[in-house]
């Protein structure tokens, strides 16, 4: 290899490096985001490895402050906390993403045809109206009631109110799009509508739809918790980090180590979600992107 063959990698690679400091210079609440929300991916997946059974009962450990031994201290019944956070870490996350996935699958659908279609406008918007209507987490308490408590009850319940958040976003869109002269223009020149709404119009969603994925994501991670600390949503033998709060709740002036480290985690971690949300927006926003 010649000495300027080299040397011309060497300078590509440095452009690279140049180019990548440079996005995350610019993007630092996605960088920080997404570190922090790697980290949690990682404790939810290797929690069989770093921590033990979060169901073992240990009376003569009840109430244990935290050290060497119990990391985030113990329960009313001798259970390991952190053992118990770091497995409701899985269960907060499959919630979440569960729910952005399946509220914005739906919801990119409807508010496609929705946009489009006039006559399914005026039907699905007002189906979408009346569910906006009722607080989300009544909402949901409502449906998981009316079927057994499940993981999968609580991931379709929460579902159910983000979908017309999302309809609405992706229908706007839809209407502004529509009406721009190429999209006439394709309709003008016969092609069919199902071509049009997949070349012109869903790629213009991308961007709206990936930022308001993780604004669902964060706030069905909340409304889990909520459910479960109101003892309507996971069952008490998962943990999550609303059950441990509700369950320990009545300790707190003794043992406040109960409900401050999974309200810490379940803080940390919509937070993090919130900062990708966040420079996602600034990032695929044309208008923000040219201020910045």
């Amino acid at each position: 290899m010649s000495a300027t063959t080299i040397e011309a990698a060497a300078a590509a690679q440095a452009a690279v490096k140049s180019r990548v400091w440079d996005w995350v210079r610019r993007n630092p609440t996605i960088v920080i985001g997404s570190a922090i929300l790697a980290v949690f991916v990682a404790l939810a997946l290797a929690a069989p490895w770093l921590a033990g059974d979060p169901l073992s009962f240990d009376p003569l450990n009840r109430l244990k402050r935290p050290d060497s031994a119990f990391w985030f201290g113990t329960d009313q019944f001798g259970r390991d906390v952190y053992s118990r956070v770091i497995y409701g870490t899985r269960v907060s996350l499959i919630v979440g993403i569960s729910v952005a996935a399946v509220a914005t699958a739906i919801g990119l659908i409807l508010g496609v045809l929705c946009g489009y279609f006039r006559r399914v406008d005026d039907v699905v918007m007002r189906v979408m109206d009346g569910l906006m209507a009722i607080p989300a987490i009544l909402l949901a308490i409502a449906l998981i009631t009316l079927m057994k408590a499940s993981l999968l009850i609580v991931i379709i319940a929460i579902s159910i109110p983000e979908i017309p958040r999302v309809v609405r976003v992706v229908r706007s869109v839809v209407l502004t799009v529509r009406g721009l002269p190429y999209i006439e223009a394709a309709v003008a020149s016969g092609t069919r509508s199902h071509l049009i709404m997949a070349r012109h119009i869903l790629p213009n969603t991308v961007a709206p739809l990936v930022v308001q994925a993780t604004y669902v994501c964060a706030s069905a991670i909340l409304t889990e918790a909520g459910l479960s600390f109101l003892g309507a949503g996971t069952p008490p033998e998962v943990p999550s980090w609303g059950n441990i709060i509700s369950q320990g709740r009545t300790y707190f002036q003794l043992s406040p180590w109960i409900i401050f480290f999974p309200g810490a985690m379940l803080a940390i971690a919509v937070l993090a979600i919130n900062l990708v949300g966040d420079g996602l927006r600034d990032t695929l926003d044309p208008r923000i992107a040219r201020r910045m």
